[in-house]
């Protein structure tokens, strides 16, 4: 992939929402009405206020960035401070 986010922009890998209930229960793809708001930080543009690092799960807003799928992946590019917190 050679996606580089430029000034505060920050590429996150986007994780699938569940397909099934902890019961077992399979999820038809119209019953996610929720956008997946966890993803990967996959890579960082040049700004000198981030504090985020490649490779760190972070949460961001909902219906926030650009998505952009290349190589069957999606991706999400968005700016940092729709970035909220980080998962540790």
């Amino acid at each position: 992939m050679n996606i580089k986010p430029l000034k505060d922009r920050v590429l996150i890998k986007t994780h699938e929402a569940e397909q099934r209930t902890e019961g077992g229960i399979y999820l038809p793809d119209t019953a996610k009405n929720d956008k997946v708001q966890e993803g990967e930080v996959v890579a960082i543009g040049e700004t000198k206020e981030v504090q985020l690092k490649v490779g760190q799960k972070v949460l961001f807003e909902s219906f926030s960035g650009t998505e952009i799928k290349t190589g069957g992946k999606k991706y999400l590019l968005l700016e940092v401070k729709d970035v909220l917190a980080v998962i540790e």
